[in-house]
């Protein structure tokens, strides 16, 4: 159902932290004009946790309105299931595509309880779901016995694999075969990751460098993997940046440098300051300065 790129979009703020639905518009259509599949909006890198849900609803038609039919995605990743539950249902009738859906960041669910909140949320909300699997940043494992229990629901349709363990990926296709659309959501894994057999990457560096992420990809799906890999080891130390607790405000910096926007958060985060600011800007322009060119590719998307 899905596959390719899929950004994990940035949300913008105006100079007194409102939706800047203008810059929105303009750095998510760039991501569409490079070759992006789908877009996902409010999730971590979206400061989705700080968002109000009347927020969340407005980038989501800001991104329907950019993606140029490419699936849209709202991630929800509330506290109470209850609340994901009413979310849900908000963006299915606002015209969402899909839901990503995150277990309770709070409250760290048995796997009965991660069970029970996902199928609750998918059935609410009544999209297609893809399963986020980040027991890193949110201390709650969906494992593969986990989603054995889901599989028999038809709303679960992919799996965002943010494990940080790349074995993770070929225990779920042995399990499952390609019931799932497995996705990659660890920026600094793809390679290996899309070696492996996942068939999209829900990308973050990707806001700031569409055409190289899109290019890792179609590369590695047209077989020319050498390519691919030279591109991804230039792109390393870019993708680092998305493994940390600041990768918000790491992430920001570098679209800062490379499209031309601005790096405001929305408090209690603060755009980076002192040795942390300097540090990243060198990586970005480091990076910049030896940007590669990139190979022709062709202009359909490798199945």
């Amino acid at each position: 159902m899905w596959s390719g790129i899929f950004p994990a979009v940035t949300t913008k703020f105006t100079q007194d932290d409102k939706l800047d639905f203008a810059e929105m518009e303009r750095c998510f259509a760039l991501q569409i004009d490079a070759g992006c599949d789908g877009l996902i909006v409010a999730g971590s890198l979206g400061e989705g946790p700080m968002l109000s849900h009347d927020e969340k609803i407005e980038v989501l038609k800001t991104a329907k309105k950019t993606a140029a039919g490419r699936p849209v995605l709202l991630t929800v990743n509330e506290a109470a299931t209850r609340d994901g539950a009413a979310l849900a249902k908000r963006a299915a009738s606002a015209g969402a595509d899909g839901l990503m859906v995150v277990p309770s960041p709070i409250y760290h669910t048995n796997p009965e309880e991660t069970v029970a909140t996902l199928k609750a949320v998918a059935a609410a909300g009544g999209l297609p779901v893809m399963i986020y699997s980040n027991r890193v940043a949110y201390r709650v494992d969906v494992t593969v016995d986990v989603m054995e229990e889901l599989a028999s629901d038809p709303l679960f349709v992919a799996i965002k694999e943010s494990s940080d363990d790349i074995r993770r990926s070929t225990d779920i296709i042995n399990r499952f075969g390609d019931r799932f659309d497995l996705f990659t959501g660890v920026d600094n894994l793809a390679f290996e990751a899309l070696s492996v057999g996942c068939i999209g990457w829900v990308a973050g560096l990707v806001t700031a460098f569409p055409k190289e992420t899109v290019a890792i990809y179609r590369l590695m799906k047209q077989g020319r993997r050498d390519e691919a890999l030279k591109i991804y080891r230039w792109f390393r130390p870019l993708l680092d940046l998305d493994v940390s607790s600041y990768l918000v405000q790491n992430i920001k910096l570098a679209e800062v440098f490379a499209i031309g926007t601005n790096d405001r958060v929305r408090m209690p985060r603060q755009p980076l300051s002192g040795e942390r600011r300097a540090a990243v800007e060198k990586i970005v322009k480091d990076a910049l300065a030896v940007r590669p060119e990139l190979p022709k590719l062709s202009v359909a998307k490798a199945a």
